[in-house]
């Protein structure tokens, strides 16, 4: 079996045993009663911003990985049932891919020669209860602290970045110098590509062939500044197609170094509101929903600037 780079990069970043043999949180670990009170300090105006996209038949799915997008449906509605005092009652119910749009990455959704995060088999996944180990539930009560926003697509002067652009280290910490704060043990890194921002106003159609993202080098960093979580308005964070593999940056972050990822999250009206001030950190919440089982979780995100 070809011993890709990513996997070298792997074995010097991971964080297996760091919070112990039976440990299923990973880099969440880093999220302390400490973090999250500082965090609070990044309130300044009391504004809110939800940074999900919609959860029904508009999103970005075409089936590719199985994937589909939402499908909602009404059980009852207020025709359907009656009560002689006037009350009426509707009820629905919804099928989804966990992944299909604002999501986050659960410890069990990449892993590599037979292992998820921190030695976990790959046999832990089984068809009828899904991840008995390093399953989404196990991540609750998710990320609460202090997120920082790096516009790198702003920075590069247009809407968006062109597909295929890798981010390097240098791109986060010109931005990092940008936004005039610094990431450190705790944090929530957000990326805006402005990826998502083309899907929303060109349409879908050929927005999952390839992506501006992270490139592989940032596990370095993302590792060095003890981050709790990474997410992106991408549909992968990473940059793809990669060169070394499928998805050489989940491989790391995911299954050595122990981090859930945030995909498709919105950040356009967030970025909009922190260029407007210039304050890019924020109180920041994002909780996997109680899935027994699951590799991934739709998620709102919230923050709270």
């Amino acid at each position: 079996m070809a011993d890709y780079a990513f996997k070298e990069t792997g074995r010097k970043l991971s964080n297996w045993g760091r919070w112990g043999d039976e440990d299923e949180r990973g880099t969440l670990n880093f999220v302390t009663p400490d973090t999250v009170k500082q965090a609070l300090k990044a309130v300044r105006t009391g504004l809110r911003y939800e940074l999900s996209i919609p959860v029904g038949d508009s999103g970005p799915q075409t089936g590719w990985l199985r994937r589909i997008n939402p499908v909602h449906t009404m059980t009852m509605t207020p025709y359907d049932f009656s009560a002689p005092e006037g009350v009426v009652i509707s009820d629905d119910f919804i099928t989804m891919p966990l992944q299909s749009g604002t999501q986050l990455d659960g410890l069990t959704h990449v892993g590599y020669d037979g292992a998820f995060y921190n030695g976990v088999p790959v046999e832990a996944v089984t068809p009828g209860r899904g991840a008995t180990r390093n399953a989404i539930d196990a991540t609750l009560p998710g990320f609460t602290g202090r997120g920082v926003l790096l516009d790198v697509a702003s920075l590069d002067g247009g809407p968006w970045l062109e597909p295929g652009r890798a981010l390097t280290i240098a791109d986060l910490e010109r931005a990092e110098k940008a936004a005039g704060t610094r990431l450190g043990s705790g944090d929530a890194l957000l990326v805006r590509t402005g990826w998502l921002r083309k899907g929303l106003t060109e349409g879908w159609r050929g927005w999952l062939n390839a992506e501006p993202g992270l490139a592989p080098e940032c596990a370095t960093w993302i590792h060095d500044r003890e981050l709790a979580m990474v997410a992106s308005d991408n549909w992968g964070v990473e940059v793809l197609p990669g060169t070394d593999g499928l998805v050489p940056l989940h491989a790391i972050l995911i299954r050595d170094m122990g981090m859930m990822l945030g995909e498709m999250w919105n950040l356009e009206e967030l970025a909009a509101a922190c260029a407007a001030d210039g304050t890019w950190d924020f109180f920041l919440t994002a909780t996997a929903l109680r899935i027994s089982g699951g590799v991934g979780s739709p998620v709102s995100p919230v923050a709270v600037r």
